[in-house]
């Protein structure tokens, strides 16, 4: 196949894929992010299971919003929430309308996190993909579904830039090597691991992107197989850090590291370098997520005795979870899915209550927060 890039990419070196790495340079970044899960899971574990399961909730949103957010497409928050409650079976009050799209990305991610212990196969693979494009369309464009690609259409690339002007950043192995080369990659990932569990996630992310085998969604889909070995290394389906929010952090570079380790030898240490400090960054993060979840507790442990209604918990969750903004009657109203008149009968209880105070203002523009 034609290459109008003067280096090989990676599929077309002699001695793919016969991945090389620099264990001593990879030996401290790997024991910083041990020591970080380590970390993160003792305080996990000092937690209640009501409190496990909120963490293991939130995360999975995050994964799946961001894991869509990566290839630019935006999910509903709620929706997400909702189809995420409903699967694992947790009580966050009033759920959203199901949505098939989002319960596509949903299953394959639990799918992914909830199962890691079974065998990943090609059959897996599809039904993932069917989930992510229920409609058979990417877009407004008809694809192969629950399949390999054909390349029919020419070689799959991934290209930017408009007509006339694209850039190739890459090209993906002919499709008729796809069964025998999918089949080595579902062979060495089932295997048992014989290394760092971490290294291998590192490589089966890049691995499967780099086969692209599918139409579309070959990002996503290559993410929840790094999930699946993160979920394998921690031997845990409870998820309390999110690889794919911090790589939409860092969505630039990450693209860009790609780019550079697959036009580059079997020598992947700089790919696996940013990925686990990637991964560092994302458990460091988690943090943040606990110190939610503990101040969510304390919030209720300390109104226990107050009695609300079911717009009223729904609303305060959401506030607990990170509110962007100032609480308004409006916004409560739109949160709530009530009426104005509703929506300000609940702020005045909870005014009343002390659960709630005024901030500074008026009028329309009067707003209200949590009271600590």
């Amino acid at each position: 196949m034609p290459n109008t890039n003067t280096s090989l990419y990676l599929w077309q070196q002699a001695d793919w894929p016969r991945w090389r790495f620099d264990a001593a340079v990879l030996a401290g970044p790997l024991a910083q992010t041990h020591r970080a899960q380590g970390h993160l899971f003792g305080r996990m574990a000092e937690l209640g299971l009501a409190q496990r399961e909120q963490a293991t909730l939130k995360v999975l949103t995050q994964e799946v919003i961001k894991t869509s957010e990566i290839e630019g497409e935006q999910l509903n928050l709620e929706a997400v929430r909702s189809s995420i409650a409903r699967r694992l079976g947790l009580d966050i009050g009033a759920l959203a309308p199901p949505d098939r799209h989002v319960d596509g990305v949903v299953d394959m991610v639990l799918d992914a996190t909830c199962h890691f212990e079974q065998p990943l196969s090609a059959e897996r693979l599809f039904g993932w993909h069917a989930a992510l494009f229920p409609t058979g369309f990417s877009g407004m464009t008809r694809i192969r579904i629950g399949t390999w690609r054909d390349d029919s259409s020419g070689p799959m690339q991934v290209v930017s830039g408009y007509a006339g002007r694209e850039k190739v950043h890459y090209q993906a192995p002919p499709a008729r090597t796809l069964d025998a080369q999918t089949r080595q990659f579902l062979d060495w990932f089932n295997a048992d691991t014989t290394g760092d569990a971490l290294i291998k996630a590192g490589l089966a992310h890049l691995w499967l992107v780099t086969l692209h085998p599918f139409d579309d969604g070959n990002g996503r889909i290559s993410r929840a197989v790094g999930d699946m070995a993160l979920a394998r290394a921690d031997k845990s389906a409870q998820r309390f850090y999110s690889l794919s929010a911090q790589v939409q952090r860092e969505r630039k570079d990450y693209y860009d590291q790609l780019e550079s380790a697959q036009k580059g030898s079997m020598d992947v240490t700089a790919w696996l370098a940013w990925f686990l400090a990637c991964l560092l960054r994302a458990v460091l993060g988690a943090e943040e997520t606990l110190a939610t979840i503990l101040g969510r507790a304390q919030f209720w442990q300390r109104w226990a005795g107050v009695s609300m209604n079911e717009r009223q918990i729904k609303t305060l969750n959401r506030l607990l979870d990170g509110f962007e903004g100032k609480l308004t009657s409006a916004k409560w109203a739109t949160i709530a899915k009530c009426s104005s008149d509703t929506a300000l009968r609940d702020i005045n209880e909870l005014l009343a209550r002390g659960v709630l105070h005024k901030l500074e203002g008026g009028g329309r523009s009067t707003g209200y927060a949590l009271t600590k």
